[in-house]
């Protein structure tokens, strides 16, 4: 994937999601479609209260809204997420619940309603496995809930430790420790304690180790899991490392460190990060662009550093509140705008 960084690349629109009638917070690709002949599905959520379910049709390329999901939640809709097997989807509102939802035939029910946050619920994660779900909220607090049979969803831990808003939470991708970033500027990471079963806060990326000076919007880990990306309103982006071996030896408290900073190719706050399975990190923001960076294969220096792939300015007229490779390594990307359009993107060499 680092040939990448030699070649002349294009990001080609492909196509335009339309439908919406707000801006559309929060995309989301089921896991399991898109390859050995299933029709990749994508998931998106708006400020009008809906979410809406595309489907790429098996004769052509382009997507086709499948289903709207309403009548469920009364405010903005402002995550989803599917659970790991695709066969549920998981959406957070601003009315302080978060739907479960499952396919039935051709439409899609609402099996369960997570109740409890005191106000907005920004974010919804499921862990690998999907045995766990994490939520948080403006009400500053991240609750983790276990899910059992039948639908039921019971609280196990609420994290308080975030002073203010917090406005992601994100699993790791292969063990179970929790990612949350917030308006406080912080990252926090979780874990559960062997002894107690409760959960606790083992580290806090702050702007004394080298993080953050203003609100960290979104965060995104490589396949790996040993590197971990984060963007802020602080216009920048930061890549942050682990001992992966030690993590995934049990050893929850392995230290997360700051390995280089990449600033000065988004002029406004930078709302949404993901790093593709073949290590592409994308960037969108509120300046309307989306920026590709790749890892530089300069040796030259020690700690790994990140180059610029490509910028494409006015991506969207407005705002963009998410970017997301599909992940099935077809080179697609999803992104979400104030603008009320989904786009679907192809990252194609020119050659």
């Amino acid at each position: 994937m680092h040939s990448l960084e030699q070649e002349a690349l294009n990001l080609r629109e492909v196509q335009r999601l339309e439908g919406h009638t707000d801006r559309v917070w929060s995309l989301a690709w089921n896991p399991a479609t898109g390859a050995d002949g299933v029709p990749a599905v994508l998931a998106s959520c708006s400020g009008d209260k809906t979410v809406r379910i595309w489907q790429q049709r098996s004769n052509s390329s382009t997507f086709h809204c499948k289903a709207v999901l309403e009548d469920r939640h009364d405010r903005t809709v402002r995550c989803c997420a599917w659970s790991p097997s695709g066969k549920q989807l998981a959406t957070a509102s601003f009315d302080a619940t978060i739907a479960i939802w499952e396919e039935n035939g051709s439409d899609f029910e609402c099996v369960s309603t997570l109740e409890g946050h005191e106000n907005e619920v920004k974010s919804v994660s499921w862990n690998a496995s999907g045995s766990l779900l994490a939520t948080c909220s403006r009400d500053k607090c991240v609750w983790i809930w276990e899910v059992l049979p039948g639908n039921e969803f019971e609280c196990v831990s609420v994290l308080t430790g975030h002073t203010q808003d917090v406005k992601m939470v994100q699993w790791h991708p292969t063990v179970d420790v929790l990612f949350s970033c917030s308006y406080d500027n912080t990252i926090k990471v979780w874990a559960e304690d062997g002894d107690s079963d409760d959960w606790r806060c083992v580290q806090t990326l702050s702007e004394s180790n080298s993080g953050h000076t203003s609100t960290v919007w979104a965060l995104s880990f490589n396949v790996t899991g040993d590197k971990m990306v984060t963007c802020s309103d602080d216009l920048t982006i930061k890549v942050w490392g682990v001992d992966v071996i030690r993590l995934q030896s049990g050893d929850v408290n392995a230290s997360w460190c700051h390995l280089c900073t990449m600033s000065g190719y988004h002029d406004r706050t930078i709302f949404s990060v993901h790093w593709s399975r073949e290590g592409i990190i994308a960037t969108g923001a509120a300046d309307d662009a989306i920026c590709l960076f790749v890892e530089s294969e300069d040796h030259s220096v020690d700690e790994p550093s990140y180059k610029l792939l490509l910028k494409k300015e006015k991506a969207h007229a407005m705002d963009i509140n998410s970017v997301q490779w599909s992940p099935t390594g077809n080179m697609l990307l999803a992104s979400a705008s104030d603008d009320a359009t989904i786009k679907i993107w192809k990252l194609e060499s020119m050659q």
